[in-house]
This record gives structure tokens, sequence and C-alpha cells, in this order.
């Protein structure tokens, strides 16, 4: 797909590593939506960034676990820019979930998140993108697709059941829409690391080093663009999967 002209639209979108692919796509060509839940501040900031690089930018607030709020926010985009052509399915909820404790609303909060907004945002979308005989429905995963995280429970069946949808969308979508995922490793430290945990997981890579949400974006960028590509993951995770097998063995 030739990105220039194109519409895409970004949950997620306002901050970390969101933005950096609402911004890659901003770069590309496409006009852009960013979508937000409580961020408003720094959606509006990242809106300025993306018309600066002489594009348009909305920003939409919906809660993506809200079905009503996810077609409310399609319509909008098909109303403000008359087209969606990329999807990218970016929002996260992250909170810890031990089995033992977990409660089942936070339970049901994580995986709405993850499973539902990215389920019913790709059926609403899909019709759109069908109307202009192409589309791209970019889903982002992490490492815990493939080996869960401790006291993450919800999190990691979240994102394993995300893989799935990616595969599934990509089987029922096609040939019309193609649908990939994009696997972050450790391209975005969180605010409370310090710099022995910073050296300790930069060591399970491959690379020896963390990345950057700029790479999550131009794996983004890049699948949007491969017109032969669906069904597939792409992990940008420095070789961190196979660095820790490489310790192990």
């Amino acid at each position: 797909m030739d990105i220039q002209g194109k519409v895409a639209l970004v949950t997620g979108g306002a901050v970390r590593v969101g933005k950096a692919i609402a911004l890659g796509l901003a770069q590309a060509g496409a006009d852009v939506v960013i979508n937000y839940h409580t961020s408003a501040v720094e959606a509006q900031a990242t809106i300025a960034e993306v018309n600066a690089l002489g594009v348009r930018g909305l920003a939409i607030q919906a809660d993506v676990s809200d079905v009503s709020q996810v077609q409310a926010m399609v319509a909008q985009t098909q109303a403000a820019f008359g087209r969606l052509d990329i999807l990218v399915n970016s929002s996260s909820r992250f909170q810890t979930t031990p089995v033992l404790t977990t409660t089942v609303e936070a339970w049901r909060q994580v995986l709405s998140v993850l499973l539902d907004g990215p389920f019913f945002l790709s059926q609403a979308a899909a019709p759109l993108m069908q109307a202009h005989g192409a589309g791209v429905i970019i889903n982002i995963l992490d490492l815990s697709a493939f080996t869960p995280w401790p006291n993450f429970i919800a999190h990691s069946v979240g994102k394993s059941g995300l893989l799935a949808l990616t595969r599934g969308l990509a089987l029922e979508l096609a040939p019309t829409i193609r649908v990939n995922g994009v696997v972050p490793g450790a391209v975005l430290a969180p605010p409370h690391y310090g710099p022995d945990k910073l050296d300790q997981v930069a060591a399970r890579t491959l690379l020896q080093r963390w990345g950057s949400a700029q790479d999550v974006a131009d794996a983004v960028v890049f699948l949007a663009r491969a017109d032969y590509i669906t069904g597939e993951t792409l992990t940008v995770d420095g070789g961190e999967r196979w660095g820790q097998r490489k310790q192990a063995g």
C-alpha cells in the first residue's frame, strides 16, 4: 500500500509507542486519527506534531472496550476524512492480575481493552476498507503472547488472544484487507527502571541493548506498505526471545 494520502487510526496514539507509530505514519504521508482514553493533553500535543508534518490529524476520545464508543469513533473518522485505510490497535491496559488475588473486574478490564477493542474496531473499520478496495490492520502484541509473564495472566492471555485474532482476521478479511502483528520487546523502559534493571534487560537480548519506539513505528510502516504479507507477526526485540534460549543453553 502506498501510505501517501491514506487515513490511519491509531488507538493509544497519544503517548509512548502509540505516539511513535502515529508520527511514523504521518511522516509517511498518512492523515492520522489518534484515539485516546484519558490522555487529552498529550493527544492534542501529538496532533500538533502530526499537523507540523504537513498532514491532517484528529484526536478522538473513546474507550475502546465500549463497542458503542468504538463504532462512533469509526463513524467520526469517516465523517472527517471519508475513508479509513490503516488501523493500528495499540491500546493496552497494563496491570498486575495475580491468579489467586485478581478480581473479576480487573480480569475483564484488561481483556476488554486487549481483545474486545481490537475485535470491534476491526469489525467497524473493515467495511470502510472494503469500500475502497484495500486496507491494513496491524495489532501491537508483546512477548507475553508467546511466554506468559508472572502475575500478569490477564495481560498474557489477552496478548495471546490478540495473536490468534490477528491470524483469524487475516483469514476472514482476505484478500481485500491484510492483517499482521508487531511484537515489540525492550523498546521503551518503564519510568521506575533503574540502571541495574536497564542493564539486566539489555543483557537478555542478542544485540545487548535496548531498542526504541521508533523501531516499532518503522515495523508498522513496513507492514502497512508490504502488500504481500498477511497473517504474520514481526518481532522487534533485538533477539530477546533467542537470547533467553542462548542463556538457558
